[in-house]
């Protein structure tokens, strides 16, 4: 396991409430500090990390009363009292390894909005690109299955499928997969790789956590290893509880790693391959159609007509100068728009609109040729 992470250039990291809060509702500094300092190691050996973290509802929860915690709005107003406490402990942590981090809120419905995914998989990326560790929070003051069903584990995965990233690691109350519970089972055996998450696999999953204070499972790990390895993402389940959990992982703690067979470019490819309806045209000029060829993204100038009706984030055919088509994609800008912007310069584009708007029609992380 101390390879964990070789060559991954993009980690997702899920932290469950139990490693954020105390029993009393607390942030747990020192644990978070010693986080700080994991990050930190990964960041300056060039790796880019974004932090999933549970911890709203165990901070705020003492300004609620128990009766009105056991409701949904109950939940969701201590998630409103908790959100700035978890975000004052994660800040002072992380300045203290001169790590700046920016908050992203989130529900599941996010991830799966195709106008949603596209912004919020852009707002990431620049936070990235700025050099900050992207803290994602699940919007708990709207949200609904994921404060009943503890899912940010799956929210993790559905994050790290978005950003493409080479491995999520979920930090447990337990260290990996068992064949059984190993708290109630003495006989239960680890199991370090898993290659193939097959039904065997998934019923090896039981019980939730212990700690009383998350609500996440072996169960919500599992479906959230299946979401990631589709997406060509490795999944390490891990003791969050540790001195320096990540430090401890490159140096061989148990764990177990779920291995996807593709790398995260590959899989997003067959998934543009195999799972976009065109909902629509965008054709194009010979400039533009090698420029594509060649890897490039789609940008306005390139553009000559557009066909059909559709709104931003549909799915649409590119064609070439004769008709032809040579490639799909999900697009940035609606029919309209893109009528009004075609064959026009970059700089020309927020004139026509108005206000600010994205380099390119379809980016080519979300194209692929036929």
């Amino acid at each position: 396991m101390s390879d964990v992470f070789g060559s991954a250039r993009r980690i997702v990291l899920k932290t469950g409430s139990a490693l954020i809060a105390d029993a009393e509702g607390k942030p747990r500094n020192d644990w978070l500090l010693r986080l700080a300092k994991d990050i930190a190691k990964l960041r300056a050996a060039g790796v880019e990390v974004l932090l999933v973290s549970s911890g709203a509802i165990a901070l705020g929860k003492s300004g609620i009363t128990p009766a009105a915690l056991r409701r949904l709005d109950g939940k969701q107003a201590a998630a409103a009292l908790g959100q700035p406490l978890l975000m004052g402990a994660l800040s002072s942590a992380f300045e203290a390894e001169n790590l700046t981090i920016a908050q992203s809120l989130l529900t599941l419905a996010d991830t799966e909005n195709r106008r949603r995914w596209l912004n919020a998989r852009a707002t990431l990326n620049v936070l990235l690109d700025a050099g900050t560790v992207p803290v994602i929070n699940e919007n708990d003051t709207v949200a609904t299955e994921e404060i009943r069903y503890g899912d940010n584990d799956r929210l993790a995965a559905r994050v790290a499928q978005m950003v493409s990233a080479d491995v999520l690691v979920l930090l447990s109350d337990v260290d990996g997969l068992y064949t059984c519970d190993p708290r109630t089972d003495k006989n239960a055996r680890h199991i370090e790789e898993v290659t193939n998450i097959t039904a065997e696999i998934e019923a090896m999953a039981s019980g939730a956590s212990g700690e009383g204070v998350g609500s996440g499972g072996m169960v919500t790990k599992i479906a959230a290893a299946k979401i990631a390895y589709a997406a060509g993402c490795a999944t390490v389940i891990t003791l969050g509880d540790r001195e320096r959990p990540l430090c401890a992982l490159e140096e061989g703690a148990r764990a177990t790693i779920f291995v996807p067979s593709v790398s995260p470019d590959k899989a997003r490819r067959n998934w543009l391959k195999g799972h976009l309806t065109p909902e629509g045209s965008i054709l194009v000029d010979d400039g533009a159609q090698n420029a594509l060829s060649e890897g490039a993204s789609l940008l306005p100038v390139g553009i000559t007509s557009v066909e059909g009706v559709f709104e931003r984030g549909a799915a649409v055919a590119i064609k070439s100068a004769n008709g032809a088509v040579f490639a799909k994609g999900v697009t940035a800008y609606s029919s309209s728009d893109i009528a009004r912007i075609a064959g026009q310069h970059t700089e020309e584009v927020e004139a026509i609109l108005g206000g600010a708007r994205r380099t390119a029609v379809i980016h080519r992380d979300d194209m692929v040729l036929s």
